[in-house]
């Protein structure tokens, strides 16, 4: 049976309604035109018959696949923006309406190129490749594409590299150190330093934990990120240190890191990158205070991933606990609690001026506390 047009009642819009081999549908149009439903419909029955026959690995688009990993939380960055006439720019625009199974490496390879005709290697590699990939993983688990390994671009050998300065952040600092800054902050930012510095995980993961849709665990040191930078599902352990701190965030419920003023933390496309908002002014109050100037949010990360080398961690392991690791097996044991997991991230130190920090007895009251020196208060004076 075909499909056909139909009205409903009280409604203008044209309603596409019938059977393709099997499959019913029953949907608006979303148009009062005739001839321009018409031309949907039309449209949608060969999809159909399409997908009937092929199966969706043979009809689905890179611009279909991009939309549903943002709608599942996917990060935009670098994807693409849409313009005002309804086309992309980005990736979206490149590989808008070509199928994923007409993709190869030569396509993508190609598409850096023309994005980032002058970046090197490391920008096409964060700014093309890892976004495609992502969509891709994406379209993976749903079936619309095969499994692929995705080759990236690498540092051209024999060839001087112009040496730029590292922006804060981008040097790992002793736990010591970090142990300085963290107590130098008020308690809401206090908490999403701690976390950082003791699970290795990117601001932009950490930032948007949130208790009613991630699966949290502290009681396993175990936390489940449903989505996380490579559009796969990860586990993350938790440190002995900050199973408390995790327990009573998960307890109240809701987005876990929030402000002194007890909102969820912004979440931008670039958190990962740069600190904005409330917590930009705790990072910069905190270094005014403690004197310590090369410490931000991703410092923790680089901080991590060095403490467990020093200490002779595998580096499968060390790659699995930072997100690194997308292999089959890593996969399939991600809502698993990992022993060696647990185990590596457990060999990071624990500071005792940092264990002594007043708030630990009862994070949730101490949120809204100030450091002193902040404003016109300075309630960490007080007992809590």
């Amino acid at each position: 049976m075909s499909l056909e047009l139909k009205r409903r009642k009280r409604s203008k819009h044209w309603y596409i309604r019938g059977t393709v081999r099997g499959q019913s549908i029953f949907e608006t149009t979303g148009t009062d035109d005739k001839a321009a439903a018409e031309a949907i419909r039309i449209k949608r029955e060969a999809r159909l018959l399409e997908d009937s026959i092929h199966g969706k690995k043979a009809s689905v688009t890179f611009a279909e696949a991009a939309a549903s990993y943002l709608s599942s939380g996917g990060s935009r960055r670098y994807l693409g923006q849409q313009k005002d006439d309804g086309s992309w720019t980005g990736l979206i625009g490149y590989f808008y309406a070509k199928k994923l199974h007409a993709i190869g490496q030569s396509d993508l390879d190609q598409t850096a190129t023309k994005l980032y005709p002058t970046a090197t290697a490391e920008t096409r590699n964060r700014q093309c490749y890892t976004p495609f990939i992502a969509v891709w993983n994406h379209a993976v688990k749903n079936q619309w594409a095969d499994l692929r390994k995705w080759s990236r671009p690498r540092k051209p050998k024999g060839i001087a590299q112009r040496i730029r300065p590292l922006r804060s952040g981008q040097r790992p600092v002793s736990y010591e150190l970090a142990a300085q800054f963290v107590l130098a902050m008020s308690p809401a930012p206090a908490f999403v330093m701690t976390a950082l510095f003791y699970t290795g995980m990117r601001p932009s993961e950490l930032l948007a934990l949130d208790a009613s849709i991630d699966d949290i665990r502290p009681k396993d040191n175990w936390l489940v990120l449903a989505s996380s930078k490579t559009g796969e599902p990860r586990g993350v352990p938790l440190h002995d240190f900050v199973v408390p701190l995790f327990t009573a965030l998960v307890e109240r419920g809701g987005r876990l890191f929030r402000t002194p003023r007890g909102e969820p933390y912004p979440l931008t496309e670039d958190a990962d990158d740069h600190v904005s908002g409330q917590l930009k002014t705790a990072i910069i109050g905190a270094r005014r205070r403690s004197g310590i100037n090369d410490v931000s949010p991703y410092t923790a990360r680089h901080t991590v991933s060095t403490q467990l080398v020093i200490h002779g961690v595998h580096p499968h392991i060390k790659d699995q606990i930072l997100g690194h690791a997308v292999d089959h097996m890593s996969r399939h044991y991600t809502h698993v609690p990992q022993p060696e997991l647990i185990a590596a991230i457990n060999t990071l130190p624990i500071i005792p001026a940092w264990a002594r920090a007043p708030w630990w007895n009862n994070p949730v009251s101490w949120q809204r506390k100030l450091a002193e020196g902040t404003g016109a208060r300075s309630d960490l004076r007080r007992t809590a």
